[in-house]
């Protein structure tokens, strides 16, 4: 295959990088008064980058691209056509804010057009070098965007912790990835394989061990969960809710594509990690958010949680477990994005609020933030029949069907962590309809945070879930990609 018709299935990551690189330098030259403009054809880029890139890997075979580095199949198409979309979502969700705060410079949407670049090539990696490339990609982005108003003392801390972490993180997945190529020799996926296949010895443990550990901190997974809170409160609220959605299925999918393909053969081996990683995220996000009171941090320990559950559906392996994964982390994302519309559009006049208490009485000052409000809770919380619920039933699923008792044994702890994160959860809600009201909010101007949080809202509802199917039906055809 020649160079051109290699490039022909990268024109979603093309479009990505020369649109990203066409704005950054108008931005230059229009300046910040240009901003929403940038805003919306970022949007727009994002969008189209999605349907290329579905468009471009949903084929009958997958196709190996630039010596092995990257592979174009349905799993990668499904990941980038959800990461796209949901980076799209984000720039849309920001615009009012960053208005409002005075924070409206070009750099921004640029930045996220630039982290959908290295989140779409993470989810097409087929090499460790391809593999850390686009985590270098997308983390390089994040660590500007957690730091993104230089005049807030919090957000400044948030994006220290955040590289400080980050650079320790990508040294762990760094050292991992050189140990695996010192015993196989070679860094692609394929001849990783080939090695596993021949047995796995114990310098290949240990690599994959610390690999496995840098991409845990990359979705935030316990116990490498420790950036997480602090990143999330002090951040701009829409760089919160762009990093509790997009980068969270990107890294998962890369976590599915190495344990699924380099890995595939080593399952007892990574079984037992990914078992603690799921059982302590499920525990520390459901307990460490029962004493929260700033919503973006119960967020943030809600993340790790859900991060948890979706380490069950990555635990049990097989095409099963990686459908579950993509499953879950679609709805997720959908609930999540809904909720972070929600919470930009919690404002006074003094400013924005972030306090639990300040929800207290919504029903009775903003009822349709309320009723939305309460739908995305019980999803989150994995209420039946709400799509939340029908995520944790296809991982736990997932789990029970392999026969291994001791991943029976992680659905059962799933369930009974799910109930102890549903208080958290019901709490919110118990603050919205029974509470006597705080000062209202004031009215929404953005419209788009009206739409996506009803929309999202709606999704969720029992007589919409029609969309749950056809999910399902394009995640196992995904999934089954990998194997």
């Amino acid at each position: 295959m020649t160079l051109v018709e290699q490039l022909a299935f990268f024109r979603a990551e093309l479009l990505l990088a020369m649109g990203g690189m066409a704005l950054l330098v108008f931005g230059v030259y229009a300046g910040d008064a240009r901003t929403p403009l940038i805003a919306r054809l970022s949007s727009l880029i994002l969008v189209i980058a999605a349907g290329v890139a579905f468009a471009d890997g949903w084929g009958e075979e997958a196709v190996s691209l630039f010596g092995g580095g990257f592979v174009s199949d349905r799993f990668a198409a499904f990941a980038k056509a959800v990461v796209f979309l949901a980076a799209a979502v984000s720039i849309t969700l920001a615009e009012g804010y960053l208005a409002r705060e005075k924070l409206a410079r070009f750099e921004f949407p640029v930045l996220i057009v630039l982290a959908a670049l290295g989140m779409g090539i993470m989810v097409s990696a087929d090499d460790l070098i391809a593999l850390y490339l686009g985590v270098e990609m997308q983390s390089l982005a994040f660590y500007v965007l957690a730091a993104f108003n230089r005049d807030s003392r919090r957000s400044t801390e948030a994006g220290l912790k955040y590289f400080v972490l980050g650079a320790l993180s990508s040294g762990l997945l760094l050292y991992g990835a050189s140990l695996i190529y010192g015993f196989v020799g070679a860094t692609t996926f394929e001849a990783i394989a080939a090695q596993v296949a021949d047995g796995v010895g114990v310098g290949l443990s240990v690599g994959l061990v610390f690999l496995i550990a840098g991409l845990a901190f990359k979705v935030s997974a316990a116990p490498f969960h420790m950036w997480t809170p602090d990143v999330y409160e002090g951040s701009a609220t829409p760089v919160t809710a762009l990093f509790a959605a997009a980068p969270k299925l990107a890294g998962m999918a890369l976590f599915a594509r190495v344990l699924a393909e380099p890995f595939g053969g080593a399952v007892e081996d990574w079984r037992a990690v990914m078992w603690i990683i799921a059982a302590a995220s499920m525990a520390i996000g459901a307990f460490s958010a029962l004493v929260q009171t700033n919503i973006k941090r119960l967020m943030a320990y809600s993340s790790i949680g859900h991060m948890g559950y979706a380490a069950v559906g990555l635990s049990a392996g097989g095409e099963a477990g990686a459908a579950s994964v993509l499953i879950y982390l679609s709805i997720y994302v959908i609930m999540t994005l809904g909720t972070f519309a929600l919470i930009l559009a919690m404002r006074r006049r003094e400013g924005m609020t972030e306090r639990l208490s300040d929800l207290a009485g919504l029903s009775r000052t903003r009822p349709w933030m309320a009723m939305a409000m309460t739908v995305l809770m019980f999803s989150l919380a994995g209420v039946p029949p709400t799509a939340g619920f029908w995520g944790k039933w296809y991982v736990f699923k997932a789990a029970v069907a392999t026969g291994d008792q001791s991943l029976t044994w992680l659905a059962v702890f799933g369930v009974l962590m799910s109930a102890v994160g549903a208080f958290y959860y019901l709490r919110i809600i118990k603050i919205m309809w029974f509470d006597e009201p705080a000062a209202p909010f004031e009215p929404v101007e953005n419209a788009a945070l009206s739409w996506t949080a009803v929309g999202a809202s709606l999704l969720m509802f029992p007589i919409l879930l029609v969309f749950i199917a056809p999910l399902a039906g394009m995640a196992d055809a995904a999934a089954a990609s990998l194997f």
